[in-house]
């Protein structure tokens, strides 16, 4: 299993966010492509991710005075750049998938961007891939 690398198990093809796309844009593709976790991008490279519990947290309160009118305005107006998290823990392609395991289990994050050696991002990891490995070397110990 240690010599098995993000580059092969990551996801290619990475729905991403600019930091001005806005929030409920943003989310609905979210749902539409059923993800967790979208990358934002400027020029290519990672800036910050949004997570469906960064859109959670910036919906109102139920014990908010706000009328519906005014909240689909505010929920409107707010951006990506205005939830995402910018602190974003990132992997190269050539690093291990223990290595990447052991930084979401540290972290307690998810899913890991996956940029190149100038920070362009050409894929993502995520739990679910790691299962997946996981899976794969079960099969293999088994074979």
């Amino acid at each position: 299993m240690k010599n098995f690398l993000v580059k092969d198990w990551m996801t290619k093809e990475v729905c991403t966010a600019e930091p001005k796309t806005r929030m409920l844009e943003a989310h609905k593709l979210m749902r539409e492509k059923g993800i967790r976790r979208m990358p934002v991008v400027r020029g290519g490279k990672v800036v910050g991710i949004m997570t469906r519990s960064d859109v959670r947290s910036a919906q109102p309160s139920s014990a908010t005075t706000l009328n519906v009118w005014e909240m689909n305005y505010l929920l409107a107006e707010l951006r990506v750049r205005d939830v995402m998290s910018k602190e974003v823990v990132t992997i190269r392609p050539e690093d291990t998938i223990k290595l990447a395991a052991e930084l979401m289990h540290e972290r307690r994050i998810g899913a890991l961007p996956v940029v190149d050696e100038k920070n362009r991002l050409v894929g993502i990891i995520t739990e679910s891939d790691i299962f997946r490995v996981l899976i794969a070397w079960f099969n293999e110990e088994q074979g």
